[in-house]
């Protein structure tokens, strides 16, 4: 599959850079999203770097007849009318694995938002694991894995250092873009 997942990128003109974030317990945020390509790519991204990812999407795409395939990728589903405790599940799951790697796109939608939601960052503090920066950039035709971090005390700080990170990096739709700022919490039923 890494073979197939590299020709079939070369193809279509799309370099993979590589980078070794090591131990694979970590939350892989991947930006900008803007298009659903951005699925395609960063799919064959993570197989030609032979990583296994485990991401989260809405519980509608589940029920269709490719819902299976999506689990057997590494989807899980989640039910955004009823958040409850994700960052707890998700932290849950870093702690039974040896290896886990959680991909998250954090605008959470294709669509410009004036934020990106925090879930990710809440997530890698609560299961004590490194955020590493992934990015598809369509101007470039270049796809790979950046930076890591692990959260501090301050989201503030984290975010800056994310929005340097991105400023270079253009999405499939650039009005489509969101802004790099974290979400303001609004308690417990938060969503990710």
């Amino acid at each position: 599959m890494k073979t197939l997942a590299r020709l079939l990128l070369h193809t279509f003109g799309w370099t993979l850079t590589e980078s070794d974030p090591g131990p694979r317990r970590y939350v892989l945020i991947f930006a900008p999203h803007t298009s659903n390509w951005d699925f395609v790519i960063g799919l064959l991204a993570a197989w030609g770097l032979k990583l296994k990812v485990h991401w989260m999407g809405k519980s509608s795409l589940f029920d269709s007849l490719l819902g299976p395939l999506f689990r057997h990728w590494g989807g899980i589903p989640v039910e955004r009318s009823r958040p409850g405790n994700m960052i707890e599940q998700m932290a849950a799951r870093f702690e039974k694995a040896d290896d886990f790697v959680l991909a998250i796109a954090p605008e959470g939608t294709r669509r410009h938002t004036d934020h990106w939601k925090s879930g990710f960052w809440h997530i890698a503090r609560a299961a004590n694991v490194p955020v590493v920066m992934a990015y598809i950039d369509y101007g470039r035709k270049e796809i790979g894995m950046g930076d890591s971090f692990v959260p501090a005390a301050d989201i503030t700080t984290d975010f800056d250092r994310i929005r340097d990170f991105y400023s270079d990096k253009r999405g499939k739709c650039q009005e489509k873009e969101s802004t790099i700022r974290p979400q303001e919490r609004e308690g417990p039923s938060q969503t990710i």
